[in-house]
């Protein structure tokens, strides 16, 4: 059973040869620890491909990425900083400082005018694993990016022109784009917004089903007409809008699993969703022993899996992680299944 059969019929409950994996790693790991990631993945090879698109640049685009201090501008033109080299950093200075300044507000639509979907297409004929497409939609995020997350969760409180008018701006650019990848061959397309913090979503539950559920629910359904899978990440506790995000038809799921209760979201949704990793990053990965790490996926196994599918192997290679832990992960993935 090759890689996409084996992540398909994990996403269909279709009983896998055995669990699929797949690892992610930040920037730096490829700068700085590039012999130890060939190593893991040389013994562990991924069953998922990223299926990634040279995007047209940004009129506003300036500076490189993930070097510690170091000023990067992006296409909507919003300033990054990392705090270390290897690192996304965080968006300093906004660029809208007046919220009637979102009036003005133009998309980078010469992102996907000048895009090269080409690789993707290659990618899965070249390949036998299952291909995601990494794309750039994550609206809640971007809106933090534009006007920074005090002044949108202001705006958000009272529903105000301005807040409607930027969700819709970023709502319909992020439309634009999925159907550019809707058109590719890859096998599924993930979009992303972190929703939590350590203990509770960011805004209630409530807020999030009145202003960002039908942005989603769009989402899905232009990715389900094409007859391809949805892939959703988001950091934090969530567990709130866990049977919303099944509603919509989001086929696997990547959270943060430790922050929430593992064993009440596998009573609750096992079966019904594919849990798409993860590891503890904040704790387990980095300072945990083997021992530790072990623990951990057990714990996942013992709440989440079912022999038919419903897990994908996945965890996250952090610049502080010791190697072993994350050969760990899937050592005992593959013991346990």
């Amino acid at each position: 059973m090759n890689g996409r059969e084996r992540v398909t019929r994990t996403l269909e409950f279709n009983n896998p040869d055995r669990i699929p994996r797949q690892l992610w790693t930040l920037p730096g790991i490829s700068m700085f620890r590039e012999s130890e990631l060939n190593a893991i993945l040389d013994k562990y090879p991924e069953d998922i491909a990223i299926a990634e698109v040279r995007y047209g640049r940004g009129n506003r685009e300036k500076g490189v990425r993930y070097l510690r201090n170091q000023t990067a501008i992006d296409a909507w033109g919003c300033e990054w900083h990392a705090g270390e080299d290897g690192v996304a950093g965080e968006v300093k200075n906004p660029p809208i400082n007046k919220m009637d300044e979102i009036d003005h507000l133009k998309p980078p639509f010469e992102m996907l005018k000048n895009a090269d979907f080409t690789n993707a297409n290659q990618l899965h004929e070249r390949t036998d694993k299952f291909t995601i497409a990494w794309t750039t939609v994550r609206p809640f995020e971007r809106m933090q990016f534009l006007v920074g997350t005090e002044n949108l969760f202001l705006e958000l409180a009272v529903a105000s022109r301005h807040f409607l008018r930027l969700r819709n701006i970023v709502h319909e650019f992020f439309l634009e784009e999925l159907k550019m990848w809707v058109d590719t061959d890859v096998d599924a397309v993930m979009f992303m917004d972190d929703w939590g913090s350590q203990r509770s979503m960011l805004i209630s539950p409530n807020m999030w089903r009145e202003f960002f559920k039908r942005l989603y629910k769009d989402y899905c359904d232009l990715i389900h007409d094409k007859n391809k899978y949805v892939f959703f990440h988001s950091d934090g506790h969530i567990e709130a809008i866990f049977p919303d995000l099944i509603e919509l038809g989001i086929d696997a799921i990547n959270s943060q699993l430790f922050c929430m209760d593992i064993e009440e979201l596998g009573r609750l949704y096992r079966g019904q969703i594919t849990f798409w990793g993860e590891i503890d990053r904040q704790h387990v990965l980095p300072y945990g022993s083997k021992d530790d790490v072990a623990d951990a996926v057990t714990r996942l196994k013992n709440a989440l899996w079912e022999p038919e599918g419903g897990v994908i192997a996945q965890c996250e290679f952090g610049l502080a992680d010791p190697a072993e832990n994350i050969e760990t992960v899937f050592e005992t993935w593959d013991t346990l299944t």
